[in-house]
């Protein structure tokens, strides 16, 4: 803690705040009737004014993080690289669309923070033509920058209004540059806070930059056994009030992006236990394996309508259960990770206040027996006194 003493951790998120300093780490249930300043100055006002604006430091989940959606010319790599990107840059995807099919693509209908448009290597031109103008009309859109061909780039100013035009994501190899578009959506996210009303008031007590937790929590992982035994290859899962995130290493796929990260992140936007509650029911209700491990915890469908201690630990099993599916060869998805391979489990946030050890490895073992097949049993390690966000927090 030696290089905390002189700091104060501040964590927002969509259902609690976590404040650590030097005296340790104190987490509180937020007000939702009060401005997210109100609240905490009023519960944690004390310690907060011990401290000068430039030793505090502030992440933040509770606007939701920004929305994007993204077009892109092959899944293999423009898709791809884009959604890498985004993930790791604490951005919520709404949804991809692959170019060719842009004219039968579905219309979000909710205002989209920020769409990211990419294809083809600086040698090609022509890529993108009138559908794309077509369906830009449709859709509304805060923000929107191409990281594509070069070759496009003048074209597309011509017909899309701001649009911001960066480096190209995808070199003459193939291999993904991300900096240029990773600092963009990070500046964004800041943009973001500093329009958000609730938000922007904690400038009043830091004067550094309020990043995503997503972000700060994918700092630390470089650094991790620094705090815990941890053994490579790793995920980290992190359930929340609105959505669930798995921090992982790159050793769990197959066909890996080639970058400078040893991590990658995937997030579940609705697979929360509080904002996202019946969203993750429905998930449950929808998985053939539920009422399978309902009758293993001993309770039924009618848990769901619980208002209780017990009916919340049961929807936090469930959703280790039900992210383990989402990223495992059970389902196929934008990422599935070679969970036999996979030798510790990091459980963080409120999960870790909620649910013991036991009951953890209780549904891992669980996942393991029903949908691989598998004795396989890795370690589990609780993050029950928040060292993941203050190790992240403290590498800027």
């Amino acid at each position: 803690m030696s290089q905390l003493t002189n700091k104060l951790l501040i964590d927002v998120g969509s259902t609690y705040f976590k404040v650590s300093s030097s005296k340790g780490v104190e987490q509180h249930f937020r007000d939702f009737n009060k401005d997210i300043y109100d609240d905490l100055t009023y519960k944690c006002g004390d310690t907060i004014k011990t401290y000068e604006k430039e030793n505090v430091y502030i992440c933040s989940s509770a606007n939701g993080g920004l929305s994007t959606l993204i077009i892109g010319v092959t899944n293999s790599f423009s898709l791809k690289y884009a959604t890498n990107i985004a993930f790791n840059s604490g951005i919520n995807i709404i949804d991809t669309i692959l170019y060719q099919d842009i004219e039968s693509s579905s219309i979000p209908s909710d205002l989209i923070d920020v769409v990211i448009v990419v294809g083809g290597i600086d040698s090609v031109c022509d890529i993108f033509g009138k559908e794309l103008f077509d369906y830009l009309e449709k859709i509304k859109y805060s923000n929107i920058v191409y990281v594509g061909s070069s070759k496009d780039r003048d074209m597309l100013q011509k017909n899309i209004q701001d649009l911001v035009v960066l480096a190209n994501i995808i070199d003459d190899k193939l291999h993904i540059v991300e900096e240029n578009l990773k600092e963009y959506l990070t500046n964004l996210y800041q943009a973001d806070i500093m329009g958000k009303e609730d938000i922007k008031h904690l400038y009043e007590i830091t004067s550094n930059q309020i990043y995503s937790t997503p972000y700060i929590v994918n700092k630390t992982l470089p650094f991790i056994n620094s705090k815990f035994s941890v053994v490579n290859p790793y995920i980290l899962i992190d359930i929340g009030g609105a959505t669930t995130d798995i921090h992982y290493s790159k050793d769990l796929v197959d066909e890996n992006i080639v970058t400078t990260n040893e991590y990658d992140r995937l997030v579940f936007k609705k697979l929360g236990v509080f904002k996202s509650k019946e969203s993750l029911i429905f998930s449950a209700k929808n998985n053939e394996f539920v009422y399978e491990l309902l009758s293993h915890l001993k309770v039924t469908e009618n848990i769901f309508e619980e208002q209780s201690e017990k009916a919340l630990r049961i929807l936090m099993q469930l959703a280790i259960f039900l992210v383990l599916c989402k990223v495992s060869h059970y389902r196929k998805a934008y990422v599935n990770l070679k969970l036999l391979s996979l030798n510790t489990v990091v459980l963080t946030g409120g999960i870790t206040k909620v649910l013991s050890q036991e009951e953890i490895e209780d549904i891992i073992s669980f996942f393991y027996k029903k949908i691989l097949n598998s004795n396989h049993n890795p370690s589990v390690v609780m993050d029950s006194n928040y060292d993941i966000w203050t190790i992240g927090l403290t590498q800027n």
